[in-house]
Order: C-alpha cells, then structure tokens, then sequence
C-alpha cells in the first residue's frame, strides 16, 4: 500500500470565504467577538454552511460554546448536496487543508465505523465538490487553535436517510456523543424559500453542481422550490422566521419523532436535517441511560427579508448541545 498523505484541498477559499489566511482569521475573531460564551462546553452545536458573508456572524454563536482544551475529536456531520446518497459516506482523504492550518483526520474511528458496513466511501472530487462539511473547518481551526496539535476530526458526509437509517446511525454514534472529549457539529442551513435560486448564484463555484441541496428529488430542475407562506404572521419573512423557529423549539425538546412529523407536515427546506436527525435519535439512545442533555439555540438569521413572490432567502440558526 502507498504511504502517500492523501489531502483535501480548500476546495471552496477563494470564493465561499477568504482564503487568505490572515484575513480570515481577523473575520473569524470579529465574529467571535461579538458571541457571548453561554453554554459552553458545547457537546454538539448546529451551525450553517453559507458563504460567510451571510452566515458567519450567526456560527459564532455556535462555535463560541466550543472548548478547545476538553475536546480532542471533532465529528462534522454534513448533508450531501451533490450526490445521491442513501447511506452516510468517509473521506478517502487523511487531511482536510484550511487556510489556517491543517486538520488531520481520525484514522482509527475512521476504521472503526469501516468496520460496522454502514458507511461508504466517497470520492476526493466528491469531497472536494461538497461544501457541507468545509464549510466548518476554518471555524473549527479557530475554535481549536490553542490545542492545535492535540485533535483530530472525523467528517461524515450524510446521505438522505431513512427514519430507520437515522434511528441507526444515531446509536452507532451516540457512545462517541456520550465521550466528554468529542465534539459533535451538526451542518445544516434552515429554510430555503424561494420559486428558484438566483439568491446565491453569484456564489456558485464553476467546478461544482448547485448551490442548494435537492430538498425533495434529485432532479435539478425541482431545487430551491418552497414558498410556504402562512399569511396571519404577516410579511414573508416574518411567516419563515415564525416556520424555521417551530423546528427550532422541536429540535430543542431533543425529540426525533416529533421533529420527522415537523418535517412531513410542513415540508421546510431544512438542508441538514437528517444530519439534525441522526444527532436526535444519538441524544434518545443516551437518553435511556438516564444522560441529561439539554438543547438551545442562540441566534437566528435571514440571507435576506422576503417581501414579495420574487424574493429568495436563506435562513441560518445557531445552537449548542449541553450534557450534564
């Protein structure tokens, strides 16, 4: 076998966030600067993976809760936008680059899940195409950077699970959520509202597919279709923000039932939510051991303030996961 160090490039600097590292870094701090550490140590968080310019003030209040000093294992859990897939997926890389330093990832877990059957293996250009899971790297780099050396991460690309398949998944992972020194980020943008995608088009990179996840077909021409409008909350945007926090309130009583009926009813275009219902179904299984665990989210965003049929939006939410 080759010995070669098999890298991830930054495949999404340059164009979804700075890849200067100086620069970004002064943006990272900005952001943290103005979060306030509420909840820290965090066990899992839920943060966006927009272009930063639209949601990195909303992940700091995420990454905020982070302590680097108790955390030696970081799992990112991002939806797959590009690719069919009805399982979770690997890296076949042994290193994630950001333009900040490197992050190395956990071979042994790594080995470990292989060995269960449950996963596949995607490719470095799938990898490199997707950027669920990127997107957390420069934050998580950040949130790290004093123990630099002293973690690794574990990145999972989610694919769109079952009920069933999530209930599996979340007990496969749930003894790594129960682990103090495991950190759990949960990728996921929250409405996407619009009839098409003109919003973030300026984003688009020319090497990858679409921006926005297929939220209910694969077929590209049914993407970013969701106009769900409740009228009695007034504009728009207000009827988006009064939608998104119903899922959010659900997402915080920790209960992956109710929130699988949350999506069935309401259809909301909630990018990540099988990575939301993988960690939902981890917390349930912990929770018949008597662990406690408490959900709250700590800001909210829109991409934008729909007024009209023409307008598009994205909204971003960020929360922190509690064990005591």
């Amino acid at each position: 076998m080759s010995n070669r160090v098999v890298c991830r490039e930054a495949s999404h600097a340059g164009s979804w966030y700075s890849a200067s590292g100086s620069q970004l870094n002064a943006q990272l701090e900005g952001w943290l600067s103005q979060a306030q550490s509420t909840v820290r140590p965090a066990r899992a968080i839920i943060a966006p993976h927009a272009g930063y310019t639209y949601c990195g003030a909303c992940a700091a209040h995420a990454y905020k809760q982070v302590d680097p000093s108790v955390t030696r294992r970081v799992f990112i859990l991002g939806p797959s936008h590009h690719v069919p897939l009805s399982r979770c997926a690997l890296s076949p890389a042994d290193v994630y680059r950001t333009p900040l330093y490197d992050l190395r990832i956990d071979q042994k877990v790594y080995a470990d899940l292989w060995k269960t059957g449950l996963f596949e293996r995607m490719s470095l250009q799938t990898d490199e195409d997707e950027h669920s899971i990127e997107m957390h790297l420069p934050y998580t780099a950040k949130a790290m950077e004093s123990h630099k050396d002293e973690f690794s991460i574990v990145p999972v690309l989610v694919g769109a699970l079952s009920e069933s398949k999530e209930q599996e998944y979340g007990r496969l992972l749930s003894k790594y959520l129960a682990d103090p020194s495991n950190l759990f980020i949960i990728s996921s943008d929250f409405c996407h509202w619009g009839r098409y995608r003109k919003h973030f088009q300026s984003l688009r990179k020319k090497r990858s597919s679409l921006l926005f996840l297929s939220f209910f077909s694969p077929v590209e021409g049914q993407r970013f279709r969701y106009t769900y409008y409740d009228e009695s909350q007034g504009e728009i945007y207000r009827s988006i923000e009064h939608l998104d926090k119903m899922g959010m309130s659900i997402i915080e009583q920790l209960d992956p039932i109710s929130f699988t009926n949350y999506l069935k009813k309401y259809r909301n275009t909630i990018c990540g939510r099988h990575p939301i219902g993988v960690l939902l179904n981890a917390v349930a299984e912990l929770r018949k051991s008597g662990l406690e665990m408490n959900f709250s989210f700590l800001n909210y965003a829109q991409s934008s303030q729909c007024r009209n049929w023409q307008d598009s939006s994205v909204s971003y939410a960020a929360g922190a996961l509690i064990v005591h």
